[in-house]
């Protein structure tokens, strides 16, 4: 499967609901924070992590995208391969996906939409 770039997810984003990546951090130069205009609440956060971080017996760096998530639906994605708690988010209210193609690509799209959805 080929995996999602951050391009596409930005590109996405800006067209359909006007954001722009934010880079806040200088330690951490590629983390990006998506935000909704309205209510300047995040709805995405796109990092680099070690795949340790996330329970993955690697310490090889990974993408990730955060999102916000229905706890219910959260508790039954993160069962599914490329799913985990939000990496330094509230775990019952985040997921954590890998962008390394493991995830199609329509259900990143799909879980950056609910997620925008939710910080509404």
């Amino acid at each position: 499967m080929d995996k999602i770039t951050d391009r596409q997810l930005f590109d996405h984003v800006k067209e359909h609901y006007g954001a722009e990546p934010e880079y806040l951090w200088k330690r951490t130069p590629d983390a990006a924070v998506l935000r909704r205009s309205d209510n300047n609440k995040w709805f995405a956060l796109i990092m680099t992590v070690q795949a340790s971080k996330l329970g993955i017996g690697s310490d090889r760096r990974v993408r990730i995208l955060n999102v916000k998530c229905d706890p219910l639906m959260g508790g039954s994605l993160i069962k599914k391969e490329g799913y985990f708690p939000g990496y330094h988010m509230n775990k019952q209210a985040w997921i954590s996906i890998l962008l390394d193609g493991t995830v199609p690509e329509e259900e990143v799209i799909s879980a950056i939409d609910i997620s925008y959805t939710l910080t509404g």
